[in-house]
Order: structure tokens, then C-alpha cells, then sequence
């Protein structure tokens, strides 16, 4: 568990390795996010206070538990959790993609700078997650883990991101204290193996994956 106190880079430690080069990338993703806050309202105010632990740190846990991963999709990335973060700890890694879908215009601004600057192996979608089931959902081409953190419950999840996950995808899913009934009403509609991963974050959180996802019959 990651200890509370000052917050910074090192809070990564208590999640996985991080090169130099990698810290330095995610030290200016900081920055921008803290750039651009006054005026586009990314995260929550108070969210700047303890942005390397409750976010970064946070986020790293996707790729953490699913490091085999390479081509993911970040469903409602907002500013860049954990879509970025992942994205960021596999910059030069052979096939290494991140799809993010966002609808939001100054989020998909932002998420566009950061990639920009950075280099990263990333792209942004702005489109709504539901359009994914439509004609018009954009091809991206074999996805190997969907990464959500705060978007909704877990059944909303599996219904959003049904048209990847059921294409062999796992679901890599940030949840809080009540994922357990979550998990209890995801199943009257979904079948899936799940492994819960204690959060290193948060005491009572989860970092969920999910396989061979498919509709009750």
C-alpha cells in the first residue's frame, strides 16, 4: 500500500518500476494537467493536492495487473486516468497502443496536447462510448484490455465495452468499497471470470480484470 504523506513521483514505487525517462514523461504530463486546470477544470480542485498517488500512482495499477497488454482502449478517459498513465508506461514497447474515448472537447484537447508532446503511443476518439455498438465506431483494429477508473457500475461497464470484451478483450476496471454488489448485479446479466486485485491506493478499492466476457443466456 502506498503510504499517505507528501505526494510526488515516488509514489509510483509502491505500484511498479519506473525508469528515469518514464518518470520524467509522467512529471510532464503533471505539469501540463496542472496548466491547463485553471482553465479547461480537468480534475477536481482538490484532486491537484494528491495528483501523484490518487491518480498517477492509481492508474499505473491498470498495466501493473495486465502487463502482457499492449493495445488497450481507455473508455471516458477524461484528463488522461488511466489511459494515459498506461500509455505513457509503454512508450517503446514494440506494438504498444492506447485508444482513448472521450467526448468531452476541452478533455479531448488536452488528451491530444500530451500525446502531441510527449510522443506517445496513443490516439483519441472523440466519440461517445455507445457509438463503439454503431456502424460508425471507429476501427481499432485487436484491443486487448478496456481500462475504465470512475466511470460507472460495473454491469453499465460490461454493457459499454460488450462489443470489445466479447472479442477476447479483458476488462480492466478501477473500482471502489462497493464492488462486491456491483459484481453481484453484473452477474444477472453477464458471465465473465473475474480476479480481484487488492488496490494499492485505496484501502478499500479494487483493481478488477475481467474475461471471456459474455452475455447471460
Amino acid at each position: 500500500m502506498a503510504a499517505a504523506g507528501k505526494d510526488g513521483p515516488d509514489a509510483l514505487d509502491a505500484i511498479l518500476a519506473v525508469t528515469p525517462a518514464q518518470r520524467a514523461d509522467l512529471a510532464a504530463y503533471v505539469a501540463l494537467l496542472k496548466k491547463w486546470q485553471p482553465a479547461k477544470n480537468l480534475v477536481a480542485p482538490a484532486a491537484l493536492a494528491e495528483i501523484w498517488r490518487r491518480h498517477v500512482a492509481d492508474s499505473a495499477q491498470a498495466l501493473a495487473v495486465r502487463p502482457e497488454a499492449r493495445r488497450w482502449l481507455d473508455i471516458g478517459s477524461g484528463a488522461g486516468f488511466p489511459g494515459l498513465v498506461t500509455a505513457t508506461l509503454m512508450k517503446g514497447r514494440d506494438g504498444a497502443h492506447v485508444h482513448l474515448a472521450e467526448s468531452n472537447g476541452r478533455k479531448v484537447a488536452f488528451l491530444r496536447t500530451v500525446i502531441r508532446e510527449l510522443g506517445l503511443p496513443a490516439t483519441v476518439h472523440p466519440i461517445r462510448i455507445e457509438s463503439l455498438a454503431t456502424r460508425s465506431a471507429p476501427d481499432l483494429g485487436d484491443i486487448d484490455a478496456v481500462s475504465a477508473r470512475a466511470l460507472a457500475p460495473l454491469a453499465d461497464l460490461l454493457g459499454l465495452a460488450a462489443p470489445i470484451l466479447e472479442r477476447g478483450a479483458a476488462g480492466v476496471f478501477h473500482k471502489g468499497q462497493d464492488f462486491a454488489s456491483e459484481v453481484a448485479l453484473a452477474t444477472q446479466s453477464w458471465v465473465f471470470d473475474l480476479i480481484e486485485h487488492p488496490s494499492r491506493i485505496d484501502p478499500g478499492g479494487r483493481v478488477a480484470v475481467l474475461t471471456s466476457v459474455r452475455p447471460r443466456a
